[in-house]
């Protein structure tokens, strides 16, 4: 078909289905979709939210025409059958995290205000999912014959751990080439490594400790917006200091206060980091015993250099850039304090170097470290004929220039042999204030963001099927 042909073909389809694709996707956003593990059941794995999601959407592809299936609850597939059994797979969750406080809109409805489609889902990952699956739609209406199969795959766990690409590794093999509708435009060709450990002291006794609590941050892979200590102190003698409020704790006692800033694991330079404002604040005054200071100055290594240079392993490649690392958690454990960290890292350098590395370091103070989380960097390189399919099906029906990019964070495209995350967000244009983002209180999208990526998704179809993955 020619390229002004189908262009047309695809903007006609948009003005003649778009209310009917908003209703699709108010009909999965209408569906609380989020684990209950309290309330998992046969056929029901992460509880009644996703699974009744993941029939909705079944359902919906049926309607559609496609030939569905239901994988014990865990994912389901809906398959646009080719001239052979190669498959070009898409993947969308119908999953999502729970609404949370701070609404101001219905979160499990669409509201459709200014061009946005308001509730949760409507951008993670509902919302596009539909803009992809109806992109088969589109091609199933032309009465196309294509040389290779669509398989569309509904995950049901992808908030929570990714159970449900587990189970299908189990039970089925891989596309050729698959994308997720679930990240950023205009292409993410890899995924950094990711990789967790736990950093502790070696045990200290209480009467030889000065700081009697010492507690910060969330989770490993985010940097901590505040942290708090409570040492042996006198209050009123401690120094004022950027970022630090000092208080009474109780006789002899003084709680020390941290006011960083947050920001994802992925992007630290973003954050300043509220554990390392305490563990500097400590050190600089003299707020440790022999012991604790050894572990504090180790952890000051890690909490102010966030590309690894600290503790010995920066690192960086032509394709990821460089190494990341943060603090994102701290506690007192008994006798121990224990840091988590969460490391972002290249091809160029190993875990088992980062996990040798960071052994090396706690030993010389007594202490431990344990690699608890470990994902291998994921990439299918840049000029490979399927990211420059899907580059250049962006540039096309947005008429930029852009580039193929990679990222810090994970998506469903690393559980795969060869994929990417595609779209739809662009994170250069800013929404209206009341827009949330996902994960949070008034999530939505741009409805011309979702038309432009149905018309992206319809056009990359097309590309992929005219190109040799046998």
């Amino acid at each position: 078909m020619e390229e002004t042909e189908l262009t047309k073909k695809i903007d006609a389809y948009l003005d003649d289905n778009w209310d009917a694709m908003v209703e699709d996707i108010a009909t999965l956003v209408r569906i609380p979709s989020f684990q209950e593990d309290d309330k998992k059941a046969d056929g029901a794995p992460f509880g009644p939210g996703p699974k009744a999601a993941l029939t909705a959407a079944l359902k919906m592809a049926e309607d559609m025409g496609f030939e569905s299936h239901d994988a014990e609850g865990y994912i389901g597939f809906a398959d646009f059958p080719g001239k052979s059994d190669t498959q070009i797979g898409i993947i969308g969750h119908m999953d999502v995290v729970p609404a949370g406080p701070g609404w101001t809109f219905e979160p499990y409805d669409v509201t459709r205000k200014d061009g946005y489609l308001m509730g949760r889902g409507t951008l993670d990952d509902k919302g596009p999912s539909v803009m992809a699956l109806h992109a088969m739609k589109f091609w199933k209406e032309q009465g196309a014959e294509f040389p290779y199969t669509i398989r569309f795959l509904f995950g049901a766990n992808e908030e929570s751990g990714m159970a449900d690409v587990a189970y299908y590794h189990e039970h089925y093999d891989d596309p050729a080439f698959l994308f997720t509708p679930d990240a950023e435009f205009p292409v993410c060709y890899g995924e950094k490594g990711g990789y967790d450990g736990t950093l502790a002291s070696k045990p200290i006794a209480e009467c030889a400790r000065v700081v009697a609590e010492f507690e910060g941050g969330a989770a490993t892979n985010a940097v901590p917006g505040i942290a708090h200590a409570v040492v042996k102190a006198d209050a009123a003698q401690l120094p004022a200091a950027e970022r630090i409020t000092v208080t009474e704790a109780g006789p002899g006692l003084a709680r020390i206060e941290a006011a960083g800033k947050g920001a994802h694991a992925s992007t630290p330079d973003e954050g300043i980091n509220a554990i390392g404002l305490i563990v500097d604040y400590l050190l600089e005054n003299g707020l440790c015993g022999a012991d604790e200071r050894a572990f504090f100055e180790l952890d000051q290594k890690l909490l102010n250099h966030t590309d690894g240079s600290g503790v010995g392993i920066k690192s960086a490649d032509e394709y990821f850039g460089p190494l990341t690392v943060i603090g994102g958690t701290i506690k007192l454990e008994g006798d121990r304090f224990v840091q988590t960290l969460d490391s972002r890292f290249p091809t160029s350098i190993t875990a088992d170097e980062i996990t040798e590395r960071l052994r090396q370091l706690a030993d010389e103070i007594g202490g431990t470290f344990e690699n608890t989380l470990l994902m291998e960097p994921f990439l299918v390189k840049p000029d490979s004929p399927v990211i420059q399919a899907l580059l250049n099906a962006y540039n096309e029906a947005t008429g930029e220039d852009a580039k193929p990019f990679t990222m810090g964070g994970g998506t469903y495209a690393r559980e795969f042999k060869s994929g990417a995350s595609f779209g739809p967000e662009k994170p250069w244009i800013k929404d209206p204030e009341w827009v949330g983002m996902m994960h949070g209180p008034d999530e939505g999208v741009s409805e011309d963001l979702l038309k432009q990526s149905f018309k992206i998704y319809a056009l990359t179809i097309d590309k992929l099927m005219g190109l040799d993955l046998k």
